[in-house]
């Protein structure tokens, strides 16, 4: 069933620009009896429905199932924000300079909203597909028709007059011209089910305001919820090379009393002057709002089945969800020359542009498995939470077969340790080949309001099982919250000598168990631990303003914790005597000299282990082992990363997280030793922005320093 009569003939009315006096002098009836229909105190009889059809200039159909919106009245246009009235610009969304037009961080992102959307009521999980669609020829030409482009190229082109001054306008004027001298335009569609939906007035508070009208508005309330900035969609807009994405929303709450074909688009664009009228930045498509001042604001509006077909957002069925169409999406990792190539079936697929969609297509698929692989994955009773696909086409025309995401295909060990905890088949510790061993380990959550104490402590999931070669690199461990999206990657330093290799992942918050103790409590504040990209648990400005600015301690006492749980784990049984244990240890001693005033009381900690890595961003990742000397107290020590020079002072690089894992604790970038031990490890990361070469072209240099380390 549709609307019901009286508020959708109120808005045909307003659309059309009809008063009921109007109507009712078309119809040959009263003005009250108008009325009547308008305040839902009586319908009108199916003859006068087909008069009403005439007066509205529909089908009798559409007044009969009141589904749509009439075409009669004001068209659907593109409206753009007229400029400031103090004379302010503004070059571009600053959310979208969050994060890189990347199609792995968009699918994180993506992925992670519509997790947060899934309708739990039925147990199933949200389904989300991605569609990379290349237009070429009448196919290209067609879809710009349908968006009104040449509405939109006045816009354009004064961008690109002005693309010099900035970034997003570069970014634009390049992605026009790829449009017109290549003849092709890639289309990025994403559709969710068994999800919300867009619902909630056009500008009210709502999900679709928040998405649609609002900057960094995040309206995330349910459990285990992995958005909480209201940055995350700013990645639609900053993987188009166009600013532009097209809407369908179907909803899980009805709104005008209608679902189904919800459509919008927006547009983001940095400020421009077009036929001397100056324009703030963004623009929506939609139908003018009789209720605006001169209608000039663009509401989103019911479609009917062709528009939606040709604007490429013809949804499978009528479950909610919404349908998300990235229009120019570009994917600069895809364009990294230094990337591994696509696999490609013969030459003509380098010579037709197949290769650049190809690639976008298997780096989605990356991003999906490695990033998505736990809330993917059931077991027992536990249903997934989460079912990918991707699939490639032109034209209409299949390039890649729908791909469905199976995380047990490149993540078996971590999938196999997940799913044996779901069953209930975990050990205690590892004796044969397969196993999957628990272990708790505490996270003492502190007080809110920086008070002295402890709210209590959740014991977190430690699985541990052997690795296998599909799994990447090995003795990682996955950490990981409510919505299970792998958050945390880290190593384990220290390791003993001659483990086997293995793979863990820690279950926090909801993902610990629903009668978990404190399980609501921890995701609230590994949530507030967590920076924007969602990519690591650590100091934040969330968690100083809500806890305290040394709460990040008890993030790395968990580390702790799980690093001597895991190593306790993996270890092997001490051999003999006679087994010749002491004789190998004698061949591995080590004999160093003594340091300065070794023996004096004011020997000093030495680094004595490194471990570097570049990570995906181009950062440095580090894990660094100290050893302590005798002392009854021990200086603070400060670590400082260098670039190696061939001549020169050394560029110092700063931090862009410090964390204590065994031995010690991290306080304003200071490491403070705990009494007795005799070594201590810390790992961190580098700030990227202090780098002033790539990562890959330069050389690491670790120092420990006294005091401040200057």
């Amino acid at each position: 069933m549709g609307e019901e009569f009286g508020p959708w003939l109120a808005r045909q009315l307003k659309l059309a620009g009809k008063t009921q006096a109007e109507l009712a002098d078309e119809l040959g009836l009263t003005r009250a009896a108008v009325s009547a229909w308008i305040t839902k105190r009586s319908v009108p009889r199916p003859t006068v429905m087909e008069e009403i059809a005439k007066a509205l200039g529909t089908d009798v159909g559409t007044v009969h199932t009141r589904t749509t919106d009439t075409q009669a009245g004001l068209p659907v246009t593109w409206y753009h924000r007229p400029g400031y009235p103090d004379g302010g610009r503004d070059g571009g969304n600053a959310a979208a300079f969050a994060f890189d037009a990347d199609v792995q961080v968009l699918a994180r992102e993506t992925c992670q909203n519509s997790l947060d959307e899934r309708l739990t009521e039925n147990g199933r999980p949200v389904r989300v597909r991605y569609t990379i669609h290349e237009l070429t020829g009448e196919a290209l030409d067609a879809f710009r028709r349908a968006v009104l482009w040449d509405d939109l190229h006045p816009h354009y082109t004064a961008v690109s007059e002005s693309a010099s001054h900035q970034k997003v306008g570069r970014v634009v004027d390049a992605g026009v011209r790829d449009m017109f001298e290549k003849g092709r335009l890639v289309l990025l569609r994403i559709d969710d089910y068994n999800a919300s939906g867009l619902t909630g007035d056009d500008y009210g508070d709502g999900k679709f305001a928040a998405v649609v009208r609002r900057q960094l508005e995040s309206l995330k309330s349910g459990r285990g919820a992995g958005g909480s900035f209201g940055l995350g969609k700013a990645t639609l807009w900053a993987t188009s090379a166009l600013g532009m994405v097209l809407i369908n929303s179907t909803l899980s709450v009805p709104h005008e009393g209608r679902t189904e074909r919800r459509l919008i688009g927006r547009l983001e664009l940095p400020w421009r002057s077009v036929n001397g009228e100056t324009y703030a930045g963004p623009a929506w498509l939609g139908r003018p709002d009789p209720d605006s001042p001169g209608a000039r604001v663009a509401r989103s509006w019911w479609s009917d089945e062709e528009t939606v077909e040709r604007l490429h957002l013809t949804r499978d069925s009528d479950e909610p969800g919404t349908s998300f169409l990235i229009v120019g999406a570009h994917d600069v990792a895809s364009l990294d020359q230094s990337a591994p190539a696509p696999d490609v079936d013969d030459e003509d697929d380098i010579d037709d542009g197949t290769r650049d969609i190809k690639a976008m297509h298997r780096r989605l698929v990356e991003a999906l498995e490695r990033d998505f692989w736990a809330a993917m994955t059931g077991g027992g009773s536990r249903l997934p939470l989460l079912e990918t696909s991707v699939r490639t086409l032109r034209n209409g025309q299949v390039v890649l077969e729908e791909e469905k995401v199976d995380p047990a295909r490149t993540q078996p060990s971590r999938t196999r340790a997940l799913r044996s905890f779901y069953e209930g088949t975990t050990v205690d510790r590892l004796t044969e080949a397969g196993q999957v061993a628990l272990r708790h380990v505490p996270l003492k959550l502190p007080l809110a309001g920086g008070r002295p104490g402890t709210l209590g402590t959740h014991p977190a999931v430690l699985l541990v099982t052997e690795a296998e070669d599909k799994d990447g690199v090995p003795n990682q461990v996955h950490s990981l919250r409510g919505n299970r999206m792998t958050i945390k990657k880290s190593g384990v330093a220290g390791l003993p000598l001659g483990v086997n290799s293995f793979q863990a992942v820690l279950l926090a918050g909801h993902a610990a168990g629903e009668a978990a103790p404190f399980a609501e409590e921890a995701e609230e504040f590994l949530r507030a631990a967590e920076p924007p990209e969602h990519d690591r648990w650590g100091q934040t400005e969330e968690l100083t303003l809500r806890w305290s600015h040394t709460a990040h301690h008890r993030i790395a006492r968990l580390t702790t914790e799980v690093n001597s749980a895991v190593k306790e784990l993996v270890a092997k049984p001490k051999r003999a005597a006679g087994e010749g244990g002491a004789k190998l240890r004698k061949a591995l001693t080590v004999t160093r000299k003594a340091a300065p005033g070794r023996g004096t009381g004011t020997a000093l900690p030495e680094l004595d282990g490194l471990d570097a890595s570049i990570g995906e961003a181009g950062e440095w990742r580090i894990t660094a082992e100290v050893k302590l000397p005798r002392a009854d107290e021990l200086p603070a020590m400060t670590p400082v990363v260098l670039l190696d020079v061939r001549s020169g002072g050394r560029p110092r690089l700063d931090w862009a997280e410090l964390v204590a894992v065994e031995g010690c604790e991290v306080e304003d970038g200071v490491l403070r030793f705990s009494p007795g031990a005799r070594r201590a490890v810390f790992s961190g990361s580098t700030d990227v922005t202090s780098h002033p070469v790539r990562t890959a072209l330069t050389r690491l240099v670790l120092e420990l320093r006294t005091g401040k380390g200057e």
